[in-house]
């Protein structure tokens, strides 16, 4: 059977009650191809622009390799002045990537650049804003973002796949317990079903973003994603109207992340090791009981 996956519906433009009625309220995502017609930053984030605007910064790195069990999450690989590394990734494949770039921070020229698309919806979180940058053939692996917003994802100056999967397929992912993100060990692309049986039927969607290209994804969904190009993505945030999403989001970034940094600071190996057990066990029942239904 293998994983079956559905293009996501792609879209000129939207009015705000189709949206609401065919992809907000059901949860479901979708490509908007000219959300970013009226933003300057379409002709104007070259890379040459951006390496102006942010200067010589030292940027934290991130790789590949698999998290180190006794740090905690996001910890980086490596540091580079922000232009070496805009250079590095113009002129070659590498798997180095910079996640959570915050623009009002580092680039606050930026901020006149793009618009929160509050024509399709409320609740943006206008102060956080991310920038993500990466080389060819870097990969985000797996996860679903912590504190539940939904995500409006927005490419540059180059292509990326991007395969989603909604969070009811949460343990038939191989979710680590206590964080947001899925086993490291397994290649979406290509797995092995029979390490991996869980992985055998699940259903996702998969895209290729390009240049200008907006991806709405709704809260909770996992998200992997692949550099084609050496290229950069924005994300812009807002919150679902649910309380239980919201409530669940102040858990997630509060108790559960910093019971799990205390376990790795303590336990270390011992502690993921058992934590991708569970992930293994979890991922058994489900496939044994049909999950989800």
């Amino acid at each position: 059977m293998g994983i079956i996956l559905t293009p996501i519906d792609r879209v000129d433009t939207i009015s705000k009650e189709d949206f609401v009625n065919n992809y907000l309220k059901p949860r479901k995502p979708l490509v908007i191809r000219k959300a970013t017609e009226s933003w300057p930053a379409l002709k104007k984030w070259t890379f040459d622009y951006l390496k102006e605007a942010v200067g010589d910064q030292i940027v934290p790195l991130y790789d590949s390799s698999k998290a180190d069990p006794s740090k905690p999450i996001n910890a980086s690989a490596a540091e580079m002045k922000f232009g070496d590394y805009i250079d590095l990734i113009q002129k070659q494949p590498t798997d180095l990537r910079i996640f959570l770039f915050d623009p009002i921070k580092q680039a606050p020229r930026l901020l006149d650049d793009y618009r929160s698309p509050s024509d399709l919806m409320g609740g943006f979180l206008d102060k956080y804003p991310t920038m993500f940058f990466g080389g060819a053939g870097s990969i985000t692996f797996m996860h679903y973002d912590i504190d539940l917003a939904h995500i409006f994802h927005t490419h540059f100056n180059g292509r990326k796949h991007v395969i989603l999967f909604d969070n009811r397929w949460s343990e038939r992912l191989y979710k680590i317990p206590f964080a947001t993100y899925a086993l490291e060990d397994y290649d979406i692309e290509n797995p092995d079903f029979t390490k991996f049986p869980a992985l055998d039927g699940i259903e996702g969607y998969e895209m290729f973003l390009e240049h200008g290209d907006t991806l709405f994804m709704p809260t909770g969904y996992w998200h992997w994603m692949k550099y084609l190009d050496g290229s950069f993505s924005i994300s812009l945030r807002a919150w679902d109207k649910s309380w239980a999403v919201k409530a669940k989001s102040l858990y997630n970034l509060t108790i559960q992340r910093k019971f799990d940094d205390i376990m790795k600071k303590n336990f270390r190996a011992r502690y993921m090791n058992w934590k991708e057990q569970l992930a293994f066990k979890r991922a058994d029942k489900a496939l044994a009981e049909g999950a989800p239904r």
